[in-house]
């Protein structure tokens, strides 16, 4: 079945950050590191590594020091260079060519659904991608690349699933339907973080590919839960009225939205580093010894 490829990436990042005040009160969210890099920048290199080219940043007032790390930065590559520290200036420069960064604003906290509408001019008549910076995934295969993937089978929108224990599933939204492959179902059931009686434990996790007829679907979209325009409620429409795709991604997910999922992402990013890995496991059987 012939997809046309995934060129452009929308990538919602007007939030406040709340759960992690005071450190957001002046630094957008999106900036806060893993490691020595924001977290930002791990989806921006997810969606080149899944082809993408054109990455749209929905963002507020505020927010554009987000726009700013994407661009060249000369002053700072010019005493990089007097400095002698050339592979330090060409790592710089290589993060303001990965990708044409763009911006467009929301103007209204109207909900993840009207965030991705916000794109929809810079978007056009094509497939893209929706990329959530809270859900940083570590995979072998970039997570997008596989939903990617995933579309080009089905011919279908295609969005990230997750098993969660059934007691969370009311964080979530959930999906349900009958399974195409091991991995892959046809969703009939999609329910924004149910209250009781959830569909399944298979939990929607921040990546969507999705066809540009989901503009018009929020267009018409009404207000749902915490009366914000979801997208879930949208892409519920998509699966009854032009059918979508829940792909159960291969990889390990981290939520960089909550302060414990946070840690362990520069947990668990730091024991990928050389330089960081030994002196990190020795802290932390140290610390673990204290603490009996």
């Amino acid at each position: 079945m012939s997809t046309r490829p995934i060129r452009k990436a929308v990538i919602p990042a007007a939030g406040l950050g709340t759960r992690f005040l005071p450190a957001t009160k002046a630094v957008p969210k999106e900036l806060l590191p893993i490691v020595d890099k924001p977290t930002i920048q791990y989806i921006v290199e997810e969606a080149v590594a899944a082809g993408v080219r054109d990455v749209i940043l929905v963002c507020a007032r505020g927010k554009d020091s987000i726009v700013d790390h994407f661009d060249i930065a000369g002053e700072l590559e010019h005493n990089l260079e007097k400095h002698g520290k050339t592979a330090l200036r060409d790592q710089m420069r290589a993060i303001a060519r990965m990708a044409n960064v763009v911006t467009v604003r929301q103007q209204e906290p109207l909900g993840l659904g009207h965030a991705v509408l916000c794109a929809k001019d810079l978007v056009g008549d094509e497939p893209f991608v929706v990329m959530l910076g809270d859900d940083i995934i570590d995979a072998p295969v970039p997570a997008t690349k596989q939903l990617a993937d995933c579309h080009a089978r089905t011919g279908l929108g295609a969005i990230a699933l997750m098993e969660v224990p059934p007691e969370e599933a009311h964080l979530y939204g959930v999906a349900a339907g009958a399974a195409l492959d091991e991995r892959t179902i046809r969703i009939d059931r999609l329910v924004e973080k149910p209250k009781q009686d959830a569909p399944s434990n298979l939990a929607v996790i921040g990546r969507y590919v999705l066809p540009p007829r989901v503009f018009e679907i929020l267009e018409r979209q009404e207000p749902g839960v915490g009366g914000e325009i979801q997208l879930t409620d949208a892409l519920a429409v998509l699966a009854r009225e032009e059918g979508l795709a829940g792909y159960r991604f291969e990889g390990e997910r981290y939520d960089a939205g909550d302060r414990f999922g946070y840690l362990k992402a520069n947990i668990a990013f730091a024991l990928k580093r050389p330089d960081l890995r030994d002196p990190l496991r020795a802290f932390m059987r140290e610390a673990a010894g204290e603490e009996g």
